[in-house]
Formats: structure tokens, C-alpha cells, sequence
């Protein structure tokens, strides 16, 4: 694929700033959703700055080498609730969410030491393309059911569920579906750049036209859009908080959980966290191997891996002292960089200063939340299809008449499709890792049969 803007490339200011908000609507809804799944009272605008401001960290670490944005990891969710098990209050809860923060990105920083001190080459024999290609494509895949459910779902709810049919809000998601796919496959300059944006503001439009049907004509069945997130901002009158608004931080809470703190507590989060940290490694590695294929330049060689860690590891830290949740690679800004085809690390640094300043502005939060679910779900199924298929490519130069090769991509897909998944008391080994780990272990056994 051939990139309009590579790494170090600037765009004029404004496509600078367009680029940089749609990568910013690429991550948003997935970082906000974190910290509304643990709930607990966690703001969904103080991880977005969390999000930002761990970018700008880890595009400081790698040397503004990397184009990936950091956003509010899944991963860590069970560990998350770990923090406010047992009844212990929300001040301890949001200690315990930065202290297992801390544990987690120690993990990257001790494991980027070593990798400084012996270098990638273990890494490039134990994950070769026959085994990171596969597993880059789970990452992809196993988002697709994420996908295909947003996309017959709208935001528009009632006691006995939502209130749009699934047609109606799949005929928004396609709709979006489309428009993106036709920019970015037809469109001129910059049209053809900024897909994302003008496909989501095409699907609301749409969602927007039928729902104002549907109360004209008092039918539920396309009443797809909520507006309640922005008609809440004026319930009480127009105040300087409708316009800006301070996120409630971690750290104002957590600060006051200190007295509460003991060995037994912080025992039960680094068990919660050090484990998935190591997961969430290997999650690294394939994401960074899939950006690496995008922009033909091989970001465990340079900046290296040592950097990249020390960047996801220091940025997860600063980033849940802020808003609470550890952060990770984005798939969604993998996938934004692949159709936009803009590299561009700038684009990374002016969507994590727009992460920063968007979070004190309620009405743009509040506009984010009225999107529906099926218009990004159209969206989706783009991004996570792209990270899929990058994954394939891959896979191209890989021998698949050899019984090796074929068992080994084999056994990652069905494992990764199929969610072969463990948990080990509190720690849950997810599908991508198990898939990656069982590759690893076949393509080692065929190898050394082979060798014999």
C-alpha cells in the first residue's frame, strides 16, 4: 500500500487537524466504553486524557517513530474490578486501579530491559510471519462479533430494550459501511483521506432523518438516535459547565484512599494485573508487527522493541494516574492508518493533544455519545476488517504447501475463531493469547522434527 503521508511526513495544518480528529473518532467510543463498563463512578473524560496524555509518552519513548495511539485497554477489565472487590471504597478502588497500572507497566519496563540487553532476534524466531500473521488476523476477527452487534443496535432504549428494529439500524451501519469504503476507494484528495469522518456524519445524518420520522409519525421501529447526552448539558440552564468541564481524575480520589492501604490489598492487584500484563505483551508484539507491514519499516528494529514497551509501559502508568485505566496499542488507529494511508506521526501527537483539550469540552463528549452504535458498527467493521486482512498479507510470503506452515496458520485461526480462552483465577488468558501461544508451541515442535 502505497501512503500519502509516511512517519515523518506533516500534513498541512489542516488536513493536519481533520486526519487528527478522525484517528481521535477511531478510538474514541472504545476508550470511553472502559470506563463506563467498570463503572464505580470512573469518568469517561478523564481516560480520555489518560489516553492522550500516555500517547504523547509513548510517542515521546519511541522517538516519534511510532504511528499508533494508546486508548483504554480491554484486557485489564477483570483486573479493573479486582481493584473494588470486597466492598472497599471508591477512594482505596481508585488507588488500587493506579497501583495495578504501576505493576502492569513495570512488566514492559522489566521486559524491555532484557530486550535491550539481548536484542529481538528471540522474538523473530519465536514469532515468525507464519505465526504473527495468523495472530494478527485474530486481532481483527475476534472484534468482528463486536462489529456485526453494533451495527443492529441504536442508542434509543426502553424497559423492554431498545426501540429501533435491527433493520432499521442496519440500514444506517451499511449506509456508513459504503460511503466509507466509496471515499476511500473514489474519492479525490481529500475525500479520499478522511473516509471515517464523512461515513460517520453520512450514518448520523441518516439515523438522524429517521428518527425524526419516527416521532412525527409516533413509530418506534426507526427511532435510532439519542440525543439525551446533549439535551442534559441545558436540563439545568446554560452554565459555564454546558461548554467546559473539569474530568474527574483518578489521582483527586485515589489520594484519599492512601490510609486504607495494606500488604493484603496490594498483594490481591498485583495478582490481578502482572499476569495480563504478560498477555497483553504479546498483544504488543502482533500489533506492532501489523503496523510494521503498513508502513514497511520494522518498528522492533527501530525505535526497537525496548522502546516501544518502555513507551506502552510508562504510558499505561501516567495514563491511569489520570483517568484509571491502563492503556495499549489501539487496533482501531492500526486500522485508521491503513485506510487513510497517512503514517504520519503528527497526525498521533495532534489527536493526543486534541484527546487532551476535547476532555474538558462537554459538548464534543457529549456529541460522541449521541453516535450511535450501528454508525460505528459500519465503521468497524472497516477497521477491524483491515487489521485482518493486514494480517494475511503476511502471510503471503509463508509456504502454505508445507504441512508445517499449513498446521501451524491453521491451528492459530481455529483457536483464535473459535475463542479459546483460560482463566486462571482472576486472570483470563484471552483467545488472541492462547492462539499465539499454541502457534508458537506447534511451529517449535514441527521445527524441531523437522530439523531432526
Amino acid at each position: 500500500m502505497k501512503l500519502i503521508y509516511n512517519i515523518k511526513d506533516k500534513p498541512p495544518f489542516g488536513q493536519l487537524i481533520v486526519f487528527a480528529i478522525q484517528q481521535l473518532l477511531a478510538i474514541m467510543t472504545a476508550t470511553l466504553v472502559v470506563p463506563v463498563i467498570i463503572g464505580n463512578g470512573m469518568s469517561p473524560s478523564a481516560a480520555l486524557f489518560g489516553a492522550g496524555l500516555g500517547t504523547l509518552v509513548y510517542v515521546l519513548f519511541t522517538k516519534a517513530s511510532s504511528p499508533v495511539f494508546l486508548g483504554s485497554s480491554f484486557a485489564f477489565i477483570n483486573s479493573m474490578f479486582v481493584a473494588f472487590a470486597g466492598g472497599v471504597s471508591m477512594s482505596l478502588g481508585y488507588l488500587g486501579l493506579i497501583i495495578g497500572a504501576i505493576f502492569a507497566g513495570l512488566v514492559y519496563v522489566v521486559i524491555a530491559l532484557i530486550v535491550k540487553l539481548v536484542g529481538v532476534g528471540w522474538i523473530n524466531k519465536l514469532m515468525p510471519a507464519v505465526v504473527i500473521g495468523p495472530t494478527v488476523s485474530i486481532i481483527g476477527l475476534s472484534l468482528a462479533g463486536n462489529a456485526v452487534g453494533d451495527i443492529l443496535k441504536g442508542n434509543l432504549t426502553s424497559e423492554a430494550g431498545q426501540l429501533a428494529s435491527p433493520f432499521a439500524c442496519l440500514l444506517c451501519g451499511v449506509i456508513t459501511l459504503i460511503v466509507v469504503a466509496l471515499c476511500s476507494t473514489f474519492g479525490k484528495k481529500t475525500v479520499r483521506m478522511i473516509p471515517f469522518i464523512i461515513g460517520i456524519l453520512a450514518g448520523y445524518a441518516v439515523a438522524a432523518v429517521m428518527t425524526a420520522i419516527g416521532y412525527a409519525v409516533d413509530y418506534d421501529a426507526i427511532k435510532i438516535l439519542n440525543i439525551a447526552p446533549i439535551t442534559d448539558l441545558v436540563k439545568d440552564g446554560v452554565t459555564l459547565s454546558t461548554f467546559v468541564t473539569m474530568p474527574d481524575f483518578t489521582f483527586l480520589t485515589a489520594w484519599k484512599g492512601v490510609g486504607e492501604l495494606n500488604a493484603t490489598y496490594i498483594g490481591t492487584i498485583a495478582v490481578a494485573y502482572i499476569p495480563v500484563a504478560f498477555v497483553v505483551f504479546a498483544e504488543h508484539i502482533a500489533d506492532h508487527k501489523n503496523i510494521s507491514s503498513i508502513i514497511e519499516n520494522d518498528l522492533l528494529e527501530q525505535p526497537g522493541l525496548s522502546r516501544t514497551l518502555l513507551g506502552d509501559g510508562v504510558g499505561s502508568m501516567v495514563g491511569a494516574f489520570f483517568g484509571g485505566c491502563p492503556n495499549t496499542t489501539y487496533g482501531e488507529s492500526v486500522g485508521c492508518v491503513a485506510i487513510s494511508a497517512c503514517a504520519s506521526v503528527y497526525t498521533v501527537i495532534a489527536a493526543a493533544v486534541l484527546a487532551l483539550l476535547v476532555a474538558f469540552i462537554s459538548p464534543f463528549v457529549a456529541f460522541v455519545n449521541t453516535i450511535p452504535s450501528c454508525v460505528m458498527g459500519g465503521v468497524c467493521m472497516t477497521l477491524y476488517g483491515f487489521i485482518a486482512v493486514s494480517g494475511l498479507k503476511m502471510i503471503q510470503a509463508v509456504d502454505l504447501n508445507e504441512n508445517k506452515n499449513l498446521f501451524v496458520v491453521s491451528t492459530i485461526l481455529i483457536a483464535g475463531i473459535g475463542g479459546l480462552s483460560l482463566t486462571f483465577g482472576k486472570v483470563n488468558l484471552t483467545s488472541i493469547a492462547c492462539a499465539l501461544i499454541l502457534g508458537i508451541v506447534i511451529n517449535l515442535i514441527l521445527k524441531d522434527k523437522k530439523a531432526q
